[in-house]
């Protein structure tokens, strides 16, 4: 018998892989497969399109029909000038109508000039901007109806990138990479267990490890217009803000970019981005306990718990 859950979804007792911490929860269902909803006018011209691409047919010279730009592809850079290339390459092919913009920060390379040269728009500033602010700049400089986000030093063939614009054009706010990272190692990496956590605090446990701070993730102008720019500097806090919004959050089929991500140079043996994604984490569920309560609108099962006063 399904009920329903706290925030309306439809959720069943069901069992889950080693992925998960318990053999057995509650848990929301997945959304349904955006294949089998009916084609929204946005997505049958992405079809069309690649349908002509792979008949041999040249792709239409004139503007989409949505404005100059369907798709915004936005890649903060600093000091990727041996890569740049080759990621802008593959993201200009994901839709006829797509702007790629580089926010180039903190750059003592030739990163600014290789991406103008693929073709980019460039936004350079001399200095670094701070994790994850490039994203929120370069969200600003967007015209798109969908917005793609990457990074300037993985290449992900555009095959791989449509299925995100293809979400967002089936109705979705929120599409996120359904790459979970490793969790039977022991210990869990903070970051893996925090990107788990805080789903399961959003009542999304279904989404498992998948977040907006890895990347390829898009969010549709809705969703931007819905939280808002200043977010984008936190993305589980926008995760976060969105589902609470009722914005639709989904996946789609997971790149392992885990494993094609080149490795982080440790300072004093630990990672020095890795405290700061574990903080992001911690803010965005300092946000949904502020909103819904210090449980996160979870129940106590109705027991009464005992707590002796403080006296200073």
């Amino acid at each position: 018998m399904k009920k329903q859950g706290r925030a309306g979804y439809k959720i069943k007792r069901r069992r889950h892989s080693g992925a998960y911490y318990h053999s057995k929860m509650w848990l929301p269902l997945r959304m349904p497969n955006m294949h089998k909803n009916p084609v929204a006018p946005a997505m049958r011209e992405v079809l069309d399109t690649e349908r002509g691409a792979q008949s041999g047919e040249e792709r239409p010279s004139e503007l989409s029909s949505v404005g100059k730009f369907f798709v915004s592809v936005i890649i903060p850079a600093m000091n990727e000038q041996k890569k740049i290339g080759a990621v802008i390459r593959e993201a200009r092919r994901v839709h006829p109508h797509t702007e790629v913009i580089v926010v180039e920060n903190g750059s003592h390379d030739r990163t600014a000039k290789v991406a103008a040269a693929a073709g980019a728009r460039v936004l350079s500033f001399p200095e670094p901007l701070g994790h994850d602010v490039g994203r929120r700049i370069g969200a600003e400089a967007a015209s798109g109806q969908i917005l793609l986000f990457l990074d300037g030093d993985i290449v992900i063939p555009c095959v791989r990138l449509r299925p995100f614009i293809h979400a967002i054009c089936a109705g979705a706010d929120v599409v996120l990479n359904d790459y979970h990272g490793p969790v039977n190692r022991t210990p869990v990496h903070p970051v893996v267990e925090a990107k788990h956590v805080l789903n399961i605090l959003s009542n999304r446990a279904d989404l498992g490890g998948a977040s907006m701070t890895g990347i390829p993730h898009a969010i549709s102008q809705k969703a931007l217009k819905e939280i808002g720019l200043k977010p984008l500097e936190k993305p589980p806090l926008f995760q976060a803000m969105s589902i609470a919004s009722g914005l639709r959050v989904v996946t789609v089929y997971g790149i392992a970019v885990g494993k094609i991500n080149a490795t982080r140079k440790k300072q004093n043996g630990k990672d020095p981005l890795a405290d700061v994604i574990v903080q992001d984490h911690l803010d965005a569920i300092a946000w949904l306990t502020s909103r819904l309560g210090t449980r996160a609108g979870y129940t106590d099962l109705g027991r009464k718990r005992i707590r002796d006063e403080v006296k200073l």
